[in-house]
């Protein structure tokens, strides 16, 4: 029989942070730091406000733009903390989570052919949704002496003719970097002088810790050139929900919400009623889970650093990513020894790009006993191995 599977598919390797989780999930006493997921319950407000939408019989497709009253909340949402006006018809799509909003920002925009730049280590999904758009993903290196920031030098050496845009996403999933507002400019400064779309994956953007968050589109001239992905996943611990969002220009927002229009009917109702609850009366709630994150992640960038495992200290989202090199292994032999020994998951920094060897990302969303727990068993494990 022929084989029918497509080419871009074929040349995307699996995952490499699901075969540390189908390996954990055999295991008892498993200690999971590689789950990037809130350990929290949706806030009772949130809870509520979903389940009183149910009783009320919203059980039927919305605009498949989102509702209005949702997507009005989140313009003043967006507004209110970075000053940026978004109209809610013209500028703002709600979709199935921020990964439908990347896979409609790559669809709608790349065409066969196309590159484009994304700064590594990053999300794993980052260079496979640009292959199945048809486009080329070219991954520029960041470096921990750099705190995992890149420059806009870099960024500018890798643009060619056939560069179309530039994917970043901070604050960064597997590092916790977070771009200074410098940093942004430069990238800004590029994207300006060749003509270029950035695409802006900002689903960490309230979990920042002592520094400031600068949302890409309210950088001088760059609102008419970015799309913004945001969501409600990270920060009001909502991820079964799978509730996301899209800022864009009209043109390429229309664009998007045409490819939308011809995959998914609506975001999930019950989710979309929750998220106006989120956003309008949420604030207390992200501060509170923001606070508790700060105190797990300083007792574990502490832990870490004083086994010898160097890290440096992210200013964002919720992991930590630190060098393995005091082990003698790379990052894949650490994290299976690890989970063997002594029953702790975490994952190879180079699942997330080969900027990340050497490394293993650690997330701290986690109740803090169990961190501690956790920095107990490693103490262990580097006394035997470090």
């Amino acid at each position: 029989m022929r084989d029918f599977v497509s080419e871009r598919v074929r040349s995307v390797p699996p995952s490499g942070i699901r075969r540390f989780f189908d390996i954990a999930a055999t295991m008892d006493d498993v200690i999971s730091l590689g789950i990037g997921e809130p350990d929290f319950v949706t806030p009772q407000p949130i809870l509520q406000a979903g389940i009183h939408s149910l009783q009320q019989g919203e059980t039927h497709y919305t605009s498949n733009s989102g509702i209005l009253e949702l997507r009005i909340a989140l313009a003043a949402y967006l507004e209110r903390l970075y000053g940026v006006s978004y109209d809610p018809n013209d500028n703002l799509l709600i979709t199935v989570g921020v990964s439908e909003a990347m896979y409609l920002a790559m669809t709608a925009t790349i065409n066969p052919g196309d590159e484009v730049i994304i700064p590594e280590p990053c999300f794993v999904a980052y260079a496979p949704e640009v292959v199945f758009a048809g486009g080329t993903p070219v991954m520029v290196p960041t470096r921990v002496e750099e705190e995992f920031q890149v420059t806009g030098a870099v960024v500018e050496a890798a643009v060619t003719p056939r560069t179309r845009a530039i994917l970043i996403g901070y604050p960064n999933n597997p590092t916790g970097a977070v771009m200074s507002r410098a940093r942004l400019e430069e990238i800004a400064a590029v994207a300006a002088r060749h003509d270029l779309l950035v695409i802006s994956d900002e689903i960490y953007d309230r979990l920042v810790y002592g520094v400031e968050h600068v949302h890409f589109a309210a950088l001088p001239g760059m609102r008419e050139r970015t799309i913004v992905l945001g969501g409600l996943s990270k920060s009001h611990a909502m991820t079964g929900w799978r509730l996301g969002w899209a800022a864009a220009p009209r043109e390429l927002l229309a664009a998007m919400r045409k490819v939308h229009q011809y995959t998914i009917m609506s975001a999930p109702t019950t989710a979309q009623h929750a998220a106006i609850e989120a956003l309008t009366r949420g604030e207390e709630h992200v501060e509170r889970m923001r606070a508790e994150y700060n105190r797990r992640r300083l007792l574990l960038v502490n832990g870490l650093n004083a086994l010898g495992l160097a890290t440096f200290e992210p200013k964002g989202a919720f992991y930590a990513f630190p060098s393995i090199a005091a082990s003698g292994m790379d990052e894949n032999t650490f994290a299976e020894k690890l989970l063997q020994e002594e029953r702790v998951a975490v994952v190879p920094g180079s699942a997330f790009g080969q900027s990340g060897a050497g490394f293993v990302r650690a997330c701290y969303a986690t109740a803090y006993e169990k961190l501690e727990e956790a920095l107990e068993r490693l103490h262990r494990f580097m006394a035997r191995h470090g």
